[in-house]
């Protein structure tokens, strides 16, 4: 019988998102990759359980995670129905809509059929009545935004939902989504970005500025681009690594350019006299940016776990450090 380690809020750091009530923890994890089907269940469950012992409330997921679609929802689901079923009020449960996850034009998109279609089937494979955050995974520019927002505001009215966000939207749009859902009563909570060392976008655009100032939090994926920022690409390619797979579409072997080596060699020097891995800085260098909430970490196995979360033993930066950082991967 599971019972959940009686010390495991004592090292984990929980932010505010935004200007809600609400707190995550420094690092959440996301089930995009290793939760599904394709990976035996008792290694899923061991992942899982190990986080929420480290202190880890936030488990992310959407409607299309795993191989197949959805059965990172429905792993997740038998163990909220077993060993977590006393803590799911201390559990933070997050999925998404808006990538193609069935056949027919109600799949996919951001059409109020699809969204809270999806999210009925969402909360069947979770075995759960509600969600904390639902998300609308991406913009969808054959529907009118007033629809997708309205959709998302009307969950949290019928209590599908307690919280929504938004993902991979730019800037423009991400202001125009905040003040439909303020129009509909509704507060957008928080926006889930690719971002990395070598991915600074929200930066660039300052959607990180202005999510900030609108009180929106930040919960950013990939902070590690696909695997790049880890000292594995260095010198070779590693036989088992994601760009060996093909179901990782987004990192092939042209990913690992010349330069790119340059610039991993370079970090790794910093990381090192920080005491740290180019893993565990990226990780550590991501939770110290403007507007980040929590960050999600993707992992394969319990060693990479165990490895990220020592991340938070050196989460501070000198400014040489930053400054040092932002040469190298200009």
């Amino acid at each position: 019988m599971y019972i959940a380690a009686k010390d495991r809020y004592q090292n984990m750091p929980y932010n505010r998102v935004g200007k809600s009530g609400l707190k995550l923890p420094q690092l959440s994890l996301g089930l995009w990759q290793n939760f599904g089907y394709e990976k035996p269940f008792e290694e899923v469950k061991e992942i899982i359980l190990k986080a929420f012992d480290s202190g880890i409330t936030h488990f992310d997921l959407a409607n299309n995670y795993g191989r197949p679609g959805g059965s990172a929802e429905t792993n997740l689901g038998k163990i909220l129905a077993n060993e977590l079923a006393p803590y799911r009020d201390e559990l933070i449960i997050s999925t998404k809509a808006g990538y193609g996850m069935w056949e027919g034009p109600y799949g996919d998109e951001g059409s109020r059929k699809y969204l809270i279609a999806s999210l009925d089937q969402s909360l069947k494979r979770l075995g759960i009545d509600y969600v904390d955050i639902f998300y609308h995974h991406r913009p969808d520019y054959n529907t009118p935004l007033e629809e997708t927002m309205k959709a998302l505001a009307d969950i949290v009215t019928q209590g599908k939902a307690l919280y929504v966000g938004i993902s991979n939207y730019p800037i423009d749009l991400a202001k125009k989504a905040k003040e439909l859902l303020d129009g509909y009563g509704v507060k957008l909570l928080i926006h889930q970005p690719s971002f990395s060392m070598l991915n600074r976008w929200i930066q660039d655009t300052r959607l990180d500025e202005v999510m900030e100032q609108e009180g929106i939090g930040i919960i950013p994926f990939s902070i590690l681009s696909q695997g790049l920022l880890t000292a594995k690409y260095i010198n070779d390619i590693p036989k088992d690594s994601r760009i060996g797979n093909p179901d990782v579409p987004f990192l092939n072997e042209g990913n690992v350019t010349k330069e790119l080596r340059k610039k991993l060699v370079a970090l790794k020097e910093i990381a090192d006299k920080r005491g740290q891995s180019l893993a565990q800085m990226a990780i550590a260098w991501t939770c110290a940016q403007k507007g980040i909430s929590t960050v999600l970490i993707g992992v394969s196995r319990l060693s990479q776990l165990n490895s990220n979360l020592e991340a938070l033993n050196n989460l501070e930066f000198s400014e040489r450090e930053l400054s040092n950082i932002l040469e190298i991967v200009k």
